[in-house]
């Protein structure tokens, strides 16, 4: 990557200077400005963003979320306030989740009483699914 100005004052007068960290070094001749080339980041698919702020939205820590799609939850935690994403009011009401294959999924919906008395809602995760479900505290 070829920087095109000085960062300090946009000079494009500049020398190569070295290399720090395994990166080309410019030192500008106009104002002595030493920089190297920007890193370029690594970019996180809007997927996984949509998929994160979905989880925190059903009621999953930001631990949970890291946990089931291999983001930071550092990363969660940015989003959530970039976003300024707000969860609903306590319920009594809290989500389980589970990750299944197709077949683990099926076999679980043949039992009326996994679903009965409870919400339940499947994402996709890749080639797993995600089923998460709500139920009522027990008193």
């Amino acid at each position: 990557m070829r920087i095109s100005s000085c960062p300090s004052c946009g000079s494009e007068d500049y020398v190569k200077s070295g290399i720090v960290n395994q990166r080309q070094r410019y030192k500008c001749k106009k104002c002595g400005y030493f920089f190297t080339v920007n890193k370029v980041g690594k970019k996180i698919d809007d997927y996984y963003v949509n998929k994160a702020l979905q989880l925190y939205l059903e009621g999953l820590t930001y631990r949970e979320i890291e946990r089931i799609l291999g983001v930071s939850h550092v990363s969660i935690m940015n989003w959530v306030r970039k976003y300024k994403v707000k969860r609903p009011e306590k319920t009594n009401y809290h989500p389980t989740y589970k990750i299944l294959n197709a077949n683990e999924l099926a076999n679980y919906f043949s039992e009326p009483s996994n679903i009965k008395g409870s919400g339940v809602i499947v994402t996709e995760l890749g080639d797993k699914y995600m089923l998460i479900k709500w139920e009522r505290f027990r008193d």
